[in-house]
């Protein structure tokens, strides 16, 4: 990508979570060295790092035809290429929607999905893991002409006759007429594209959704259901020449504005074509004032801010980075859209991640360094004392048994709480049975049967209740069991409160609050898909096919999420009272060790003096390493350092 402060930030993101990763692995061998490590410990951080290895960012391209989403993707991640690689003229030229990313087992491709297969009850995440209902065409990123050549598929069309698009889940009425063929209609020879694509920002971890107009989106309930809705952001394309039209507002109302999506990153409105505004005539300061006027309009009609708000020209953006024309580029006002995306979007998956995963791994990290530190303090004192009174044998017996005494203590607590973990096991395997995916399949085997039953709307509703209702059920009783088990475990820590140096550990609680709220948006998306005007229009046993596919993919995913949270929770609750009495406990042995070979071999006060300095420095040693990885993994993120944000918003001091 030619030009691109976004690229550089993107970069810059992708480079802080590579730091974490190297970080959390610094760690473990950290823990490793000084024998503190544990199965437990080493499983959270390697799910640490799996969560910044998967992690990816989409952004989501919505808006009607004709309002330059595909010129402006063109614009963003095909500039380099010398031409317009993705269809964009005047008109509809997009009508099947597109997910841009790079596949890094795959490499460059294209592949589309056949219209037809909107006759089958598959969602589309079911037909994304088969490979035998796609057709590929392989990208020559070397050669720009064959790239564009397979790139045309996208916009490909079909004629096909009324009753056949109506029967695919369109509003005829909605669709463009053939002109040569009477009683025909023009529709999207694909119900939907994926292309990879080797370019910087998407081979970090950028993803890009490109929808096309309402009566796709009325159509493809995944869009709705799913996709939009789990967007990190939404751009919403509008024109400048259009300004906010009613099925403009529609989208914005029913897709995008509502309170049933989790754009946590931002929603934004674009308006394109500014170019249109420019005055040459009467000069830079009327065509300001122009842009302020249709900015605030524009803002007011679809409740936002105006600083979120953007005006810019997808097409002059892109003249200006094929041809090199700084100025032109400048003019578009794309580099705008750029320090959106990087200051605010960005911005916020690093507040996610660094208020979740870093916290979370600084809070062991944390307990790993006070245990150091209190063995180091009793070392102090020790030696303090040891250069007063000389050291003797009795100094050294006395020593080691005031440590293998401390030891006695962690190995039976350690040994109480492993029995505690196994009482954990047995609540895990009560609240697994709860939320099993069997469950689910049955729930939404029996509520496939009543559609069947009843294709009526008032059936429709009715048996989409009971789906929900049935899901419901099983969430209010896997939290109450857990009410439960967190009650045993605020026990369990009580029990070891006795402890001073275990004071400030808290249990970690189970926690489902997300997954019931994206159920709970499920559940309203499904009544507002359900009462839209659009649905009953259509042939209901083709849509209440395809939406209850979508619908069931989507729950079922949610659904997954609970099953692995109710399997993580109960492995983590005693997690950091377990951590500190392994890490006290192998501590106390190594050290009871060197002590044992401290007064074997050293021969006068003098060598036993610098053996047991010997033994402190090798403490403070791993100490000064354990605050260089603390230190690492608090540096702030680039979004904050280019916004001067020094004290990072959750982190542990």
């Amino acid at each position: 990508m030619k030009g691109g402060g976004l690229s550089h930030q993107v970069e810059a993101y992708q480079q802080w979570k590579k730091s974490l990763v190297r970080e959390i692995a610094h760690y473990q061998s950290w823990l490793r060295t000084n024998q503190l490590s544990s199965d437990d410990l080493e499983l959270k951080l390697q799910r640490s790092t799996q969560l910044l290895h998967e992690d990816t960012l989409t952004i989501a391209f919505v808006g009607e035809f004709s309002r330059g989403k595909t010129e402006l993707i063109n614009a963003l991640f095909f500039a380099e290429f010398g031409q317009r690689m993705l269809a964009s003229q005047a008109g509809r030229t997009t009508m099947c929607p597109t997910e841009l990313f790079y596949d890094h087992a795959g490499g460059s491709y294209l592949k589309v999905l056949p219209i037809e297969t909107r006759q089958e009850e598959r969602s589309l995440a079911e037909l994304k893991r088969s490979l035998n209902d796609w057709i590929i065409f392989p990208l020559d990123m070397s050669s720009p002409e064959a790239m564009r050549k397979s790139l045309d598929q996208v916009a490909k069309t079909k004629s096909v006759p009324f009753e056949e698009a109506r029967a695919l889940g369109f509003d005829p009425s909605s669709l463009e007429r053939d002109t040569v063929n009477s009683g025909m209609v023009i529709i999207p020879a694909w119900r939907h594209a994926l292309i990879s694509l080797e370019n910087p920002l998407l081979q970090q971890g950028l993803r890009i959704l490109d929808t096309p107009g309402l009566n796709a989106l009325g159509s493809e309930p995944e869009l709705t259901v799913s996709m939009i809705p789990n967007a990190h952001a939404v751009i919403f394309m509008l024109g400048v020449d259009t300004g906010v039209t009613a099925s403009d507002m529609e989208i914005w109302k029913d897709f995008i504005f509502t309170d049933q999506a989790d754009h946590r990153a931002g929603r934004f409105a674009v308006l394109n074509k500014i170019d249109i505004l420019w005055d040459d005539i009467q000069g830079e300061e009327h065509t300001q004032q122009a842009i302020t006027q249709v900015r605030a309009k524009t803002a007011e009609q679809l409740g936002l801010e105006p600083k979120d708000v953007l005006l810019l020209s997808a097409k002059q953006a892109l003249i200006g980075r094929i041809k090199g024309d700084e100025e032109r580029l400048q003019r578009s006002q794309l580099d705008t859209l750029e320090d959106l995306l990087s200051n605010q979007i960005l911005a916020q998956k690093e507040r996610l991640i660094t208020q979740t995963l870093v916290n979370d791994v600084l809070g062991m990290l944390q307990n790993s360094q006070a245990i150091l530190q209190g063995r180091l303090q009793n070392y102090e004192e020790r030696l303090e004392e040891c250069e007063q009174k000389g050291v003797s044998t009795d100094f050294l017996r006395n020593l080691t048994e005031k440590t293998q005494d401390d030891y006695n203590f962690y190995y039976k607590k350690l040994f109480t709480l492993r029995s505690s973990r196994r009482l954990m096991k047995s609540q895990a395997m009560i609240l697994q049975r709860l939320v099993d995916l069997e469950h689910f399949e049955g729930h939404a085997k029996q509520t496939r049967q009543e559609l069947i039953n009843s294709w009526t709307t008032i059936g429709m509703g009715r048996a989409m209740a009971g789906f929900f209702q049935a899901i419901e059920n099983d969430l209010s009783n896997l939290n109450h069991e857990a009410r439960l088990a967190q009650k045993m475990v605020s026990s369990i820590y009580e029990r070891y409160s006795s402890d001073p140096k275990s004071r400030h550990l808290s249990p970690i609680n189970f926690n489902i609050t997300r997954q019931i709220r994206e159920l709970n948006n499920l559940k309203k998306r499904a009544e507002s898909f359900r009462r839209n005007p659009r649905t009953l229009m259509t042939e209901q046993t083709i849509v209440v096919k395809r939406f209850f596919s979508t619908l069931v993919s989507e729950a079922k995913r949610i659904y997954s999420e609970i099953e692995i949270e109710t399997e993580r929770w109960p492995q983590e609750a005693l997690l950091p009272i377990l951590q500190h009495t392994i890490e006290q406990k192998q501590l106390l042995e190594h050290q009871i060790k060197r002590l044992k070979e401290l007064a074997a071999n050293a021969k006068d006060t003098r060598s036993q003096t610098r053996k047991l300095q010997g033994l402190m420095g090798e403490i403070h040693a791993q100490v000064t390493e354990a605050e260089n990885i603390q230190r690492k993994l608090r540096r702030p993120p680039p979004q904050m350092l280019r916004q001067k944000v020094v004290n990072l918003p959750g982190m542990l001091g």
